[in-house]
C-alpha cells in the first residue's frame, strides 16, 4: 500500500526532537512521506536516551521507537561546513522542513525559513515552539508540563478542593504536533494549486489554548467570570449535574448528560431531588448520586443504565482497554522489530481508502545509512 499512500514520494527533513515536531513528521510518514531525521552527530535525538521511562527497546527509549518508526536518520554537525553542505543538498530536493528549536536558534545555525526558502522557494517550512515569538514567554523552556501550567488547563482540571491537576499525558506536545501537521498539509495543497511554498508556525501554548476553545470562549464572553468547579465527582467545570465520575463498590463510572428524572428512576433514587436545579444544586445532586452508586458494582450500574439508554461508561484502566480487544479489532496496534526484539506500537488514528496508513519499519539507528534522494 505504501506506493499508493497520499504522500508517497514526498521528502521531509526533520530537525526536531522529543515529541511535538516528531509527532507531526510521524503522521506524515504514516501517509507515505520519506522522513529523514537530522540528528546531532554522536548523540542524536535526546529522546533516544533521555526520558522518564526505564523501558528500553534495543537500547533506546520506548518513546523514541513510538514516535520515530518508519523514519531514516542522518547525523551531522550543523556548525560544520562539510555537514551543512550535505544538508543543503537534501534541502534542494526536499518538500518539507520541520524544526522545533527555541526561537532564533535555527536561524543562527543557518537553516531558518528565510534561508531555506531562498534556496528552495517551493518548500513548506514548519516550526513548533513553546510559546511562539514576540511575547515575554518566547525564550522560556518549551516543555509540555510547563505549557500546561501556563495555559490554565492545569488550574481547570479537578475538583474545587483540589490543587492544580496536570493531565497525565503530553497533550501540549501531541496537539501542537497535530496542528503543525495540519498546517503543513494545508500548505502542500496550496502548493499543488499555485506552486507556492510557505511557512507554518505553532506552539505548545497555542495548542493547549485551542484544546480549551469552548470554555475560553465562554469565559471571554461572560465578563471573564471563571467557572465554579465542582466540589466533588468532577469532570467538567461548566456542565451541570449529573456530569461527573463516581465511585462504585468496585471501581468508578462516568456519567454524562442525562435527563435527571430518568436517571434517578433508573438508579432507584426517590428522595430529596425533586425540583433541584442541575447547575445551582450540582454538588448536592452529585452527592446523592455518589451515595447511591457506591452501593453497587460497576457491572451492575453499567448494565442497568445501558438498558435504560443512559449515557454512562465504566472507567477502564489500560488492562481493561487492551483486554476489550477494541484497539486490536480496529487494527490500531502494530508490531515492529529491531535488533532481534519484537515490540508493539500504536498506529495512526485514521484509515485511508479503508486501510490504516503505516510508516513501514522501526525507528532508525543513529545515522544508520547513507542518505540520498533521487533527483526529481
Amino acid at each position: 500500500m505504501s506506493d499508493s499512500l497520499p504522500l508517497a514520494g514526498l521528502k521531509i527533513l526533520d530537525f526536531s526532537q522529543f515529541l511535538a515536531g516528531p509527532y507531526a513528521s510521524l503522521r506524515l510518514a504514516d501517509f507515505g512521506a520519506d522522513v529523514i531525521k537530522i540528528e546531532q552527530r554522536g548523540k542524536g535525538d535526546l529522546s533516544r536516551f533521555l526520558y522518564v521511562s526505564d523501558v528500553l527497546i534495543d537500547g533506546e527509549s520506548t518513546i523514541f521507537h513510538a514516535i520515530n518508526r518508519g523514519k531514516r536518520s542522518l547525523a551531522v554537525d550543523l556548525k560544520s561546513e562539510k555537514d551543512a553542505a550535505v544538508v543543503w543538498d537534501l534541502i534542494e530536493e526536499a518538500d518539507v522542513v520541520i524544526q522545533n528549536f527555541r526561537p532564533g536558534v535555527i536561524e543562527r545555525l543557518g537553516f531558518g525559513p528565510d534561508a531555506v526558502r531562498a534556496r528552495n522557494p517551493k518548500i513548506v517550512y514548519g516550526s513548533v515552539s513553546g510559546y511562539g515569538v514576540d511575547n515575554e514567554w518566547e525564550k522560556l523552556p518549551g516543555q509540555d508540563l510547563l505549557a500546561q501550567a501556563r495555559s490554565g488547563i492545569m488550574w481547570l482540571t479537578g475538583a474545587e478542593q483540589h490543587g492544580p491537576v496536570a493531565i497525565g499525558l503530553p497533550v501540549a506536545d501531541v496537539l501542537a504536533g497535530a496542528a503543525l501537521a495540519q498546517g503543513i498539509l494545508a500548505l502542500l495543497v496550496r502548493r499543488g494549486i499555485t506552486g507556492e511554498g510557505g511557512v507554518v508556525e505553532t506552539s505548545l501554548i497555542e495548542a493547549v489554548a485551542d484544546l480549551q476553545f469552548e470554555l475560553l470562549s465562554t469565559f471571554l464572553n461572560d465578563g471573564r467570570r471563571p467557572p465554579s468547579r465542582p466540589r466533588n465527582n468532577p469532570a467538567h467545570a461548566y456542565l451541570a449535574a449529573p456530569y461527573g465520575v463516581y465511585k462504585t463498590s468496585d471501581g468508578h463510572i462516568a456519567i454524562a448528560m442525562n435527563d435527571l428524572s430518568e436517571l434517578f428512576a433508573c438508579l432507584g433514587i426517590t428522595h430529596g431531588l425533586v425540583g433541584k436545579d442541575p447547575f445551582a444544586d450540582r454538588d448536592a445532586i452529585a452527592h446523592v448520586l455518589a451515595e447511591q452508586l457506591e452501593t453497587g458494582t460497576n457491572d451492575h450500574w453499567t448494565i442497568l443504565m445501558a438498558k435504560a439508554d443512559m449515557w454512562a461508561a465504566p472507567v477502564l484502566d489500560w488492562h481493561d482497554l487492551i483486554d476489550s480487544n477494541t484497539l486490536q479489532n480496529l487494527g490500531m496496534i502494530g508490531e515492529s522489530e529491531r535488533g532481534g526484539q519484537s515490540f508493539n506500537t500504536l498506529l495512526a488514528p485514521l484509515r485511508i481508502d479503508g486501510s490504516r496508513p503505516v510508516a513501514n519499519g522501526a525507528a532508525p539507528y543513529l545515522n544508520e545509512e547513507q542518505i540520498t534522494w533521487t533527483k526529481s
